[in-house]
């Protein structure tokens, strides 16, 4: 009767590797060379999968929970081996003789992944401990001499490295004490996120058909992210920010504020009064699953529409400009931004892996107890947007939104377009919104995609008339451009024009509009909105991106010369 090998080692999930010990075991080795591999963290990130969130947005995932190797009484209950593979019968031997194998919780075997010596070391010893369980307890001759003889021989030929796992795994023991000793939270994890933007007009005229001054400008984007699962399907997002971006004009107050060509990393500060990087709670919400198919986002403040809903521009529309397009313009359609930021709820419903239907209201007037404020009285967005997925390679979004705004100039952020298209910001008055979006994506081949949509809202400046809204825009994205992790992308199309109305709402309006343009209901002219940026992966944390951005008669005034707009946006993820 054999001896025991040795004591049982206190080995990780990481003993799937014992699924190749099948394939030594059917060969006479006698010095089996199996190569370190630079798949060895690999293998080791393929079992041990958390339940943490993404910080990319996928942030709408929810992510799979801990795998874990489960053992297997026979041979059929691995789905990906066949009778036909060439290793079959060893396998069948090892599970259904001596039952040490172990597959994963969705009956695979991955019995082609490559693994490096001190996985098969942890394997092996797994099925040595189990060899003499069967030798200690058998009352039959179970075990066969030439498998012993064999054991024998993989034994001697891996002594090295099974002594070094051994004193690697005793030596990870005190420090995972440490860690559990000294860990943040059990549920909660922490991303963070700096941009570093440098910018500024290198030629062009604001709305006033004033040069707008040829200053560069260096500011920062500060976010960390508190994510935590109770459940490990539900996600509380708690971010901290902090930022001292400001909007471009050609002095301050709202008076020589031009709306078009906004970074999309711009956020709610105002020109007189910079947030200097003061640490605030940007956004709260906490996103649940309501059964199989539907998820609902409640908001304490600072909600928008990405949050819970597709906006149908792939690789342009990344977190809040952190990735993709360099203007609010370029990162998707404009009826979006009729619905504030603010508090409210989304909800996502899944009919099918084709069809998708997504709801949500949002106020920016939510904690105001004031008059005509609150929830429900005063500023606030509907959405409601059917998206439909025929293939994996083309998307397409019908949206509707519902809008009332009684902020007037007091408009936290302007939305894109001319400043008559803002009429809220231009009248200073109560107006009601209903917009209507198409959106397209045609994915051509993994390496280049064509995005387009077009918007139209009827405004209603309250007790003076209506005025008509349109925009549209054709974005083209070219990933993995140059080298894996980049982008490049050009976005051509029209910023929101007022097209129409009538002359109560031309004597409406306010001061932000200048008396030269006073006195027509809409826009004189058309701009165009013209960008181009390249994204350049420096590594899996940080990210370049230099790119231009080119008004064609601002404020759609060709009184105004063509501004031109340098970004050089630098993303830091960790």
């Amino acid at each position: 009767m054999f001896k025991m090998f040795w004591q049982l080692l206190p080995i990780s999930p990481m003993v799937l590797g014992i699924l190749a010990v099948g394939t030594a075991i059917t060969q006479t080795i006698a010095t089996p060379v199996l190569a370190e591999s630079s798949q060895e963290q690999d293998g080791e990130a393929e079992l041990i999968k958390s339940n943490t969130l993404s910080p990319e947005n996928t942030d709408r995932s929810i992510q799979p929970e801990l795998e874990t190797a489960e053992q297997v009484t026979s041979v059929s209950q691995l789905s990906d081996v066949q009778p036909t593979d060439w290793a079959f019968q060893a396998l069948q031997s090892l599970v259904e003789r001596y039952g040490c194998i172990a597959g994963y919780p969705n009956a695979t075997y991955r019995g082609n992944r490559a693994l490096t010596r001190y996985e098969f070391a942890a394997g092996l010893n797994a099925c040595l401990e189990r060899v003499n369980q069967v030798i200690a307890t058998a009352t039959t001759d179970l075990v066969k001499k030439e498998d012993l003889v064999k054991l024998q021989k993989l034994k001697e030929n891996f002594a090295t490295e099974l002594a070094t796992l051994r004193g690697r795994v005793e030596a990870l023991e005190p420090h995972l004490e440490t860690v559990e000793r000294q860990q943040f939270s059990t549920t909660t994890k922490l991303h963070g996120e700096a941009i570093f933007g440098i910018s500024g007009f290198a030629t062009g005229q604001d709305s006033n058909n004033a040069d707008i001054p040829r200053v560069t400008t260096f500011s920062d984007r500060i976010r960390l992210n508190f994510d935590t699962s109770f459940t490990g399907k539900d996600l509380l997002r708690t971010r901290l920010q902090a930022l001292n971006f400001n909007y471009f004009s050609s002095g301050a107050g709202t008076n020589s504020r031009l709306p078009e060509g906004t970074l999309a990393f711009n956020a709610e500060i105002d020109d007189e009064d910079p947030a200097n990087n003061a640490v605030s709670v940007d956004t709260l919400y906490y996103r649940f699953p309501l059964g199989k198919k539907t998820v609902v986002t409640l908001f304490a403040n600072e909600g928008e529409v990405d949050d819970f809903i597709n906006t149908v521009n792939p690789f342009l529309d990344g977190r809040d400009g952190a990735s993709g397009a360099l203007s609010r313009f370029g990162s998707r359609n404009s009826v979006y931004y009729f619905v504030p930021q603010g508090a409210g709820i989304g909800v996502t419903h899944q009919f099918s892996e084709e069809l998708e239907l997504s709801l949500g209201y949002l106020s920016n007037t939510a904690a105001n107890p004031r008059s005509d404020n609150g929830i429900f009285n005063g500023s606030y967005g509907a959405i409601a947007q059917m998206t439909f997925q025929p293939t994996t390679s083309f998307t397409i979004g019908l949206t509707y939104v519902n809008a009332y705004n009684n902020l007037g100039e007091d408009l936290a952020i302007p939305g894109t377009g001319s400043k008559k298209a803002n009429l809220g910001l231009a009248t200073d008055l109560p107006v009601s919104t209903n917009a209507y979006g198409l959106e397209a994506s045609l994915e051509v081949n993994p390496h280049f995609l064509i995005n387009a949509w077009a918007g139209y809202a009827k405004g209603r400046v309250i007790d003076v008339g209506d005025a008509d809204i349109w925009t549209y825009g054709v974005g083209l994205a070219f990933p993995d451009f140059g080298k894996r992790g980049n982008l490049a992308g050009i976005i051509v199309g029209m910023e929101p024009k007022l097209t129409s109305g009538n002359q109560a709402i031309a004597d409406a309006f306010s001061d932000v509009i200048e008396p030269r343009n006073r006195d027509s209901a809409q826009d004189r002219n058309t701009s165009m909105h013209i960008e181009a940026f390249y994204s350049y992966a420096v590594s899996d944390n940080i990210t370049i991106t230099p790119g231009l951005i080119w008004l064609t008669a601002p404020n759609h005034d060709d009184r105004n010369s063509d501004a031109l707009l340098g970004v050089i946006r630098t993303t830091f993820n960790f």
